[in-house]
């Protein structure tokens, strides 16, 4: 079963499978299927992908570790594109449908609402990770560097768990932020298990 993962074409039916939940929330709402106030929820659903998205790339580590199938390694790149684009389109559908694109407003907004200075501190480290990418990236940085960078999508992690507990703070509704909260904790915890051990093994 796990051979079919190495296949050529595994990569590029995930890239469609990818793109699935961006074109229902945007189908549902050009539809007025999103419910009674369809605008929060295709703010909140964007939101909602990108977690799970982060939650995906920071599996893949793990996974590629337990398997043994280095060609995991190959979709963190794609993956970690999607988690920049769906937040990407969270923040551009709450500058349109929220803000209506006023910058007047937009701006004060972002600093005035901790929740939402705390998502536009996680888009800009995406962005910078997003920029960077690309093997160009990668020898211009250096590898040394270049990794010392992305180890920001740690923080991305953690600004996301916060935003969005930030988010349900007002409604007391802390169910799903504790679920990506574990989630996110479990593969954080197992990346710092498995640094500990691999430095317990260097000789003094």
């Amino acid at each position: 079963m796990l051979a079919l993962l190495t296949r050529p074409w595994v990569k590029p039916l995930l890239f469609v499978l990818c793109t699935v939940p961006a074109f229902w929330l945007v189908g549902a709402g050009l539809l007025n299927q999103l419910g009674a106030n369809p605008a929060e929820a295709l703010i909140r659903g964007l939101g909602d992908w990108t977690l799970r998205f982060l939650c995906l790339v920071l599996l893949v580590t793990p996974l590629r570790h337990h398997t043994g199938l280095v060609v995991l390694a190959r979709w963190r790149r794609m993956l970690g594109l999607f988690v920049f684009f769906y937040a990407s389109l969270h923040l551009l559908a709450y500058a349109w449908l929220d803000m209506g694109f006023d910058l007047a407003e937009l701006l004060p907004d972002i600093i005035k609402r901790p929740f939402i200075t705390v998502g536009m501190v996680a888009w800009l480290l995406l962005l910078a990770l997003a920029a960077t990418s690309f093997n160009r990236a990668i020898k211009a940085l250096g590898a040394r560097r270049w990794q010392q960078l992305h180890r920001a999508v740690y923080a991305v992690a953690g600004l996301g768990v916060l935003h969005f507990f930030w988010m349900r703070a007002g409604k007391q509704l802390f169910g799903e932020v504790a679920v990506y909260a574990a989630i996110l904790g479990a593969l954080l915890g197992w990346r710092l298990w498995r640094h500990l051990s691999v430095r317990a093994r260097v000789p003094a």
